[in-house]
């Protein structure tokens, strides 16, 4: 399908049906995605203020075959937040309709605009009484609208689920302009076809979310936070299972560490303190969330006791305050900024069978070793199987002399990951990044649907080409 730039004439026309404030020329940071490996481009940005001003541009976009890339805060890792190829799109930022619209305390359901920045929605919820859960690192600066479109995971998938688990309905305008109200605030609707989770996950592919109505929970009564070590990531998987014999389903994050990991923070962001005078081989950090009645740092003690019992952990750490529990999450935290300060070689965010991780993990180190001399710093939610497998220059060299094995390397990781009935994307998703592991790994029956049902929402292929599926 031949698609055409937003240019003046298309300009011209949108200009005489909004308001004026809305179209501006594409400014640099609309055009760049943290990684550094796309330069996206734009012929026309729009920052509406409302649901029908977002239909009045998609509409006008489909009618003129213009390109539309959809834009939440710009914090996504895999390139879907750009466009570096074909005629010049239009950029829609939603950052203007960033509204917390309703909270329902009772209800623990919270209706917000998709520009509103992830730390507010948790902040509303805080204030309401209640948690919003979904916790990663960009929260910041994050936008709900772009956590749904990727279906973010992050810290608290283990307990609460990622975005998709999270969200109750949708408002979106889908590929002709038309728009869905489906802000449906009902844990009970089965009539059909979940139009919802089929745009969750699609990264702005099959239309544009504007709007979400998001379940809450109730905030736990006693927090506590701990680091253990363990003696190898088998260790720790056991140590998974017995924190949930002792906390049921208050364990909120689990999370694997390794010394690699704390190397590169004390080398790159000295001024974040660890609580180990050396960095041990491999630790955990854990979080419980429990109700009335239930002592989190109890809890936690009689954990590190049984666990070092059965051999599972050597040592650990405790947070006897807020500001110590802050501490431990910065630790932990700041690992991406240290990883992105060293520059990796290649970077993977893959998922695994549980069980399997420890066989991955030493079959991951072998592979990567036979092509040449790296370190890997492998980290991330054990509970939930999800790891950053990150590939890194010898000590000494850069990310650039390497460039050659680049592809290689991600390949090598993606094969083992595959092997073992993983995904090549556990939480980041596909973008354009990841578009030709998707036709490399993806089961051929899904592809066909994925294919099928893209025609159909959005026949003329404007909504962001060539992210998740490539163009043909």
């Amino acid at each position: 399908m031949t698609l055409n730039p937003a240019d003046p004439a298309f300009a011209a026309r949108l200009s005489t049906l909004l308001p004026e404030g809305v179209l501006r020329p594409a400014e640099p940071r609309y055009l760049e995605e943290p990684r550094g490996r796309y330069q996206g481009q734009a012929g026309l940005l729009a920052l509406p203020r409302s649901v029908e001003e977002v239909s009045i541009l998609v509409r006008e976009a489909n009618a003129a075959r213009v390109p539309v890339v959809p834009y939440g805060g710009g914090t996504g890792l895999v390139g879907g937040q750009v466009m570096p190829e074909g005629p010049a799109p239009l950029v829609i930022s939603l950052e203007r309709m960033a509204a917390i619209r309703a909270v329902h305390a009772r209800e623990n359901v919270l209706i917000a605009e998709a520009g509103a920045i992830l730390a507010d929605v948790q902040a509303a919820a805080r204030e309401a009484g209640r948690l919003f859960p979904l916790s990663l690192a960009a929260e910041g600066s994050a936008r709900i609208g772009g956590n749904l479109s990727a279906n973010a995971g992050g810290v608290n998938v283990l307990r609460y689920g990622n975005a998709r688990a999270l969200c109750l309905g949708l408002e979106a305008v889908l590929p002709t302009g038309e728009i869905w109200h489906g802000l449906s605030r009902l844990r009970k609707d089965n009539t059909g076809y979940d139009l919802r989770n089929l745009l969750i996950g699609a990264e702005g592919t099959l239309g544009v979310i504007t709007a979400a109505a998001l379940k809450l929970s109730p905030i736990p009564a006693s927090q506590g936070t701990a680091v253990f070590t363990v003696t190898n990531p088998q260790a720790a998987i056991d140590l998974l299972a017995l924190a949930r014999d002792h906390a049921g389903e208050g364990v909120s994050a689990f999370e694997l560490i390794h010394r690699q990991g704390l190397e590169f923070l004390a080398e790159t962001q000295p001024q974040v303190r660890q609580p180990f005078a050396a960095a041990p081989e491999w630790c955990v950090l854990i979080e419980l969330g429990l109700p009335r009645g239930l002592q989190a740092e109890e809890t936690l003690a009689e954990l590190f006791e049984a666990a070092e019992a059965a051999g599972l952990a050597s040592d650990g750490v405790i947070a006897q305050s807020e500001s110590q529990r802050q501490a431990l999450w910065a630790m932990r935290e700041h690992i991406p900024l240290a990883n992105k300060a060293i520059g990796s070689v290649s970077s993977h965010d893959i998922s695994v069978p549980i069980s399997d991780i420890p066989a991955f993990i030493e079959q991951g180190r072998e592979a990567v070793a036979r092509l040449g001399d790296f370190r890997i710093n492998c980290f991330g939610h054990l509970g939930d199987g999800n790891l950053h497998y990150n590939v890194f220059p010898a000590k000494g060299r850069k990310r650039e002399d390497y460039e050659a094995l680049r592809g290689a390397v991600k390949e090598a990781v993606h094969d083992l990951v595959h092997a073992f009935g993983g995904s090549f994307s556990a939480e980041h998703g596909v973008g354009r990044m990841k578009a030709g592991d998707l036709e490399r790994y993806g089961d051929p029956a899904k592809l066909a649907a994925m294919r099928a049902i893209k025609q159909a929402l959005d026949p003329n292929g404007i909504m962001n080409p060539g992210a998740v599926l490539r163009a043909e």
